[in-house]
């Protein structure tokens, strides 16, 4: 087994399993990817630390528990249609792909977009649809999803991306509020959102997710 495989086998079991995450496809999916060939070349060595993974621009690529977690409270089946906001090098996406019917993936730098697409080809994630475009945005033409994760933190969820999800639809997300984060679930139901809490954790508000300021006179 090499140190990366061990390293891999390791996060599972420190990270993922005690946070209470056991459904089978989550955790082979986990052990089957290797997350360190989707990070940073410079950041590898921390590719199976319990901490979120800097990729530029307030974007990073979320720790296991909670990207572990995320997935399991949406309770993904292999007839989902997912979109996965945020892709970065595509980790995310080749997990979900394991487990997913197919995974629309999108990523609004050019550069990382081009490395998560010879990334997910090399590691034979072919149900993967890669979008370029700006993450508020989403990708409507491949929509409705059943599901919808954003990779990083929010303060809010623009319009354009619940439109996305289907009716019964559920949506994992990352509410930043103040120094504070909870990981909520979101259900639409009635053309609506429903939020659930699911946990507390932390990241960066992504660009083009932040609440909108007031201005005073």
């Amino acid at each position: 087994m090499s140190d990366y495989a061990k390293r891999r086998r390791m996060m599972v079991d420190t990270q993922v399993r005690p946070a209470d995450v056991t459904k089978f496809p989550i955790i082979d999916a986990m052990l089957t990817v290797p997350r360190e060939a989707f990070v940073p070349r410079d950041r590898m060595e921390a590719a199976y630390m319990s901490e979120n993974i800097a990729i530029g621009g307030n974007r990073v690529i979320l720790e296991p528990r909670t990207f572990a977690k995320m997935l399991d409270a949406l309770a993904l089946g292999n007839d989902d249609l997912v979109l996965d906001l945020g892709a970065g090098l595509g980790y995310s996406s080749a997990v979900i792909a394991h487990i997913a019917e197919a995974v629309v993936a999108v990523e609004d730098d050019e550069a990382r977009l081009s490395e998560a697409e010879s990334l997910l080809a090399e590691h034979h994630a072919d149900n993967v649809i890669l979008h370029g475009g700006a993450l508020s945005e989403g990708a409507p033409e491949h929509g409705p999803y059943d599901a919808i994760l954003i990779e990083g933190a929010v303060e809010e969820v623009p319009e354009a991306i619940i439109g996305q999800l289907k009716e019964g639809g559920r949506m994992a997300c990352l509410f930043m509020e103040g120094t504070l984060g909870v990981v909520r679930i979101g259900y639409k139901l009635d053309g609506g959102m429903s939020w659930r809490f699911s946990f507390n954790a932390s990241a960066p508000v992504i660009p083009g997710f932040e609440k909108a300021r007031a201005f005073a006179l």
